[in-house]
């Protein structure tokens, strides 16, 4: 990730934080839609499920600058997140949903750019996630 992509995905975030709730129903519907096999994982209110993910992601967005202070904080999730049943192939999705989501929420605020940064992201992101929960070859 540059720096000018890290300015891209907080600054693109910065503006999914006031509809973070309607961000997440459709983040939801659309992983369900796209990976129906991932809904039984999720046995909590969808309502709170969401507000911990859009508030996992402002930490995440907000610490791309210094990704040292969050990594441990993610691997220990993905790990956590195996428990659960969250396989590695999950990982795909779960990015198709998030750049999906960004999409259809930010509309033309998401930018080919933008877009770019948030996959490069993510990418990096559940990389590292995946590697620790699942060993580097399954990140491979």
């Amino acid at each position: 990730m540059t720096s000018d992509q890290i300015d891209l995905v907080q600054s693109s975030f910065a503006k999914v934080v006031p509809i973070a709730d309607a961000a997440a129903e459709l983040f939801y519907g659309r992983l369900f839609e796209i990976a129906p096999e991932v809904k039984p994982l999720f046995r909590n209110d969808m309502r709170e499920q969401g507000r911990k993910l859009m508030t996992t992601l402002g930490v995440v967005v907000g610490s791309l600058k210094n990704l040292d202070a969050v990594l441990p904080a993610a691997k220990a999730l993905a790990v956590k997140h195996v428990g659960y049943g969250v396989t590695a192939a999950h990982y795909e999705p779960v990015g198709a949903a998030l750049i999906w989501t960004l999409e259809k929420g930010l509309g033309e605020d998401f930018t080919l750019e933008a877009r770019s940064a948030w996959i490069s992201t993510y990418g990096a992101l559940s990389g590292v996630m995946i590697a620790e929960a699942y060993g580097k070859e399954a990140a491979a």
